[in-house]
């Protein structure tokens, strides 16, 4: 039986819900779905950085802008080794790559699989971001035993061309549909507080919802007003409103992790807690995303203390044993 679709119209009729009956509802459906007090917990690494042809208005990666970020070459392998275990070690239970790509070669997509491998070795789940692919890549990466691939859609099909030009949302679309297609989990979300409406947020949540299958992960990013790029001055997003796109987020996919990403370091402690109540449950894990600030290991710990969550260890992780042990066929 096919799914109902949502309509843009109802998700902005869950926007506009007093604050309290909006976060009841979310809260409601997320106790359905998931543990209330378990959070997944992944860390990203930046495995090759800045001279990113596209021109996305937000990102300090692009080589269209001075944001001052030099250029580096993809990792070493045992880089990202060590990176892996340490993120292991510091109770991360899913690990990230990304690469300042268009979309990568063959060859670049090789060296990214080696990575992926050695992921797999420590049991944690592998997730890259490498831009768009082509069928046969996404098929590679299966093989190679990846779980996730990320590739936000960023923003509503009516806003999008005020953000990026070098690139269509179909474009995002058709590469999301490759890796659905390939077998691996799809990771797609984008970001708040880039000018766009109230409208433009139902539209996005509604596009990712839609999809024949919701993602099973969604990040949401807060923008990071980064000097040099061009949206380095737009004016910040309301941090309830911000509460309320991931209560209409849970509410529109009750079966996807909501993770709060970039931003979360200018959010304070007491705006994550709603966001945990709103129906977030997954958070990146360490000082660095990418290129920009992220909330202090420390302080996440203390805060998850605080708050009596717990992280969340997927099926087929499998961090009981040593690093060194775990086999490299481990998988979600």
């Amino acid at each position: 039986m096919t799914r109902p679709l949502w309509r843009k119209q109802q998700a902005l009729d869950l926007f506009d819900k007093p604050f309290n009956d909006l976060l009841f509802q979310a809260q409601t459906v997320h106790r359905e779905h998931f543990d209330p007090n378990a959070v997944q917990v992944s860390t990203l690494l930046s495995i090759k950085t800045g001279a990113c042809p596209e021109d996305c208005k937000y990102c300090s990666q692009s080589a269209r802008y001075d944001t001052g970020l030099e250029r580096e070459r993809l990792l070493p392998l045992d880089e990202v080794r060590t990176a892996a275990r340490r993120a292991r070690e510091k109770g991360a239970s899913r690990f990230c790559m990304g690469a300042a790509w268009r979309n990568p070669t063959d060859t670049q997509l090789e060296r990214v699989i080696d990575m992926v491998r050695v992921v797999k070795e420590t049991g944690m789940e592998a997730c890259v971001t490498l831009g768009m692919l082509k069928p046969e890549q996404a098929g590679r990466l299966k093989e190679a035993g990846l779980d996730y691939y990320n590739h936000n859609i960023d923003t509503s099909a009516e806003f999008y061309d005020q953000v990026i030009t070098t690139r269509s949302i179909d474009d995002r679309l058709e590469t999301l549909d490759h890796v659905r297609e390939a077998g691996i989990n799809v990771c797609s979300g984008g970001i708040l507080g880039m000018g766009e409406s109230r409208e433009d947020r139902a539209s996005f949540l509604t596009t990712l919802a839609n999809l024949e299958r919701a993602p099973e992960s969604v990040p949401l990013n807060m923008l990071v007003r980064i000097p040099g790029t061009p949206m380095a001055d737009v004016p910040a997003l309301d941090p309830i409103e911000f509460i309320r796109t991931i209560a209409v987020a849970r509410i529109l996919m009750p079966s996807s992790h909501v993770r709060l990403s970039a931003g979360r370091e200018g959010l304070s402690e007491a705006i994550q807690a709603w966001c945990f109540f709103a129906g977030a449950n997954s958070i990146f894990y360490g000082e660095k995303l990418l290129t920009t600030e992220n909330a202090d290991a420390a302080a996440d710990e203390a805060m998850f203390e605080k708050l009596g969550l717990t992280p969340l260890i997927p099926e087929g992780c499998q961090l009981d044993e040593p690093a060194d042990s775990a086999p490299a066929s481990a998988s979600a």
